[in-house]
């Protein structure tokens, strides 16, 4: 299988082309597309790819809330793009999207045939990004939402609070916005498993149960042996910033279970993050 990723420098990216390649799957050399830009058809169907899995966004909450337009020209027009290309050359599509197409006022995990309410630009440009592409390819589209993905060299939370802690600076973390962790390689060899099935639909990936954003950073401390440093809890309301934040959004992975695809418990995870961390 002739396999596109877009967005292969990213967390995701980078983890899917390792899994991919140890799979044996042929992933093409990736060209530096600008999925907003409409000449990406043409290119991207020129080098007839069997499947594009397409991670390339815009995934700067704060960013998209301050600059919506632009996040919709990435996260919508840009998956339409790809849908496009994948239509003309006759590719299967794997759109990675996000728990926040969900408005979190839920009292239970997100399944899949959950309505979507997106209440920030940025989830509302993804959710768009979901339709958008779906209008274009009626089969052959798996769209995988997933959450508070981080992995090994990544900009995410697990590095921003050891970095704070070893700075020394006071840790204050939001204790009422609850979600799934999960480790890119996990995320990584779910999608490899799922393109292998061909059961087209959407798809819920995360790491095995869920935490508040508090909990995420005590484990963290905990698991990289700065237990000791002080925490404290506070409210989504105590940390102002520009995007508004889905308070609860786990997500429950049923369609994929049903099939076999199921992602270890996210402690466990970062565990296995730490552990790649002390290895490089």
């Amino acid at each position: 299988m002739r396999i596109i990723i877009t967005g292969a420098s990213g967390q995701v990216g980078r983890a899917l082309q390792q899994v991919l390649s140890e799979q044996g799957l042929n992933v093409l050399p990736t060209p530096r597309f600008d999925v907003a830009d409409h000449a990406i058809v043409p290119q991207l169907s020129a080098l007839s790819p069997e499947l594009v899995i397409h991670c390339a966004a815009m995934t700067n909450v704060d960013g998209c809330a301050t600059d919506p337009d632009t996040a919709f020209k990435v996260n919508a027009f840009g998956a339409q793009n790809v849908a496009h290309a994948c239509l003309r050359c006759n590719a299967e599509m794997v759109y990675v999207s996000t728990n926040e197409v969900f408005d979190g006022r839920s009292d239970r995990p997100y399944r899949e045939d959950d309505r979507p309410n997106p209440i920030n630009p940025y989830a509302s440009s993804k959710r768009t990004g979901e339709q958008m592409a779906a209008r274009y390819l009626k089969t052959g589209l798996y769209i995988v939402r997933t959450a508070w993905v981080f992995s090994p060299g990544g900009n995410n939370f697990p590095a921003k609070i050891i970095a704070a802690a070893d700075a020394g600076k006071p840790l204050r973390v939001v204790a009422d916005e609850v979600g799934n962790p999960t480790y890119a390689p996990d995320l990584a060899q779910a999608i490899a498993q799922l393109i292998k099935t061909r059961v087209y639909g959407i798809y819920h990936f995360t790491n095995a149960g869920y935490c508040s954003r508090f909990e995420f950073a005590q484990e963290i401390l905990r698991q990289s042996g700065r237990g000791h440093i002080p925490i404290e809890p506070i409210a989504l309301a105590d940390y102002p910033r520009p995007s508004t934040v889905p308070p609860f959004t786990p997500l429950a992975n049923t369609r994929g279970a049903e099939l076999g695809i199921e992602l270890r418990p996210w402690p466990e995870a970062l565990a296995a993050y730490f552990k790649e961390n002390a290895a490089n």
